[in-house]
């Protein structure tokens, strides 16, 4: 499944801060429909991502009822992105 997602960056403290994007509830309920599938363990998903050029992978993690998509400072750099800015997400899952 393909599925292109828009949002905001934003961060999260903890010991180091982490840059995510929330998945907007119509995809996440999609998404949602495949976890039972592609989850490798408690709701976390594995993803193939893109952000304009630049191409990654991670995990989107379970967040009330909806998933983020955390973005790897290598990916921010690379595209310029910063805390707050609107980016589109290609995610591929499964």
């Amino acid at each position: 499944m393909d599925v292109t997602i828009e949002g905001d960056v934003f961060e999260w403290r903890g010991p180091a801060p982490f840059h995510f994007v929330r998945v907007p509830d119509a995809e996440a309920e999609a998404i949602r429909e495949l976890s039972t599938i592609v989850s490798y363990g408690w709701g976390v998903i594995p993803v193939r991502g893109w952000v304009g050029d630049t191409e990654f992978t991670t995990s989107l993690y379970p967040r009330d009822g909806g998933y983020l998509v955390p973005l790897k400072d290598a990916v921010r750099r690379a595209e310029g992105v910063a805390l707050d800015d609107r980016v589109a997400i290609r995610l591929r899952i499964g």
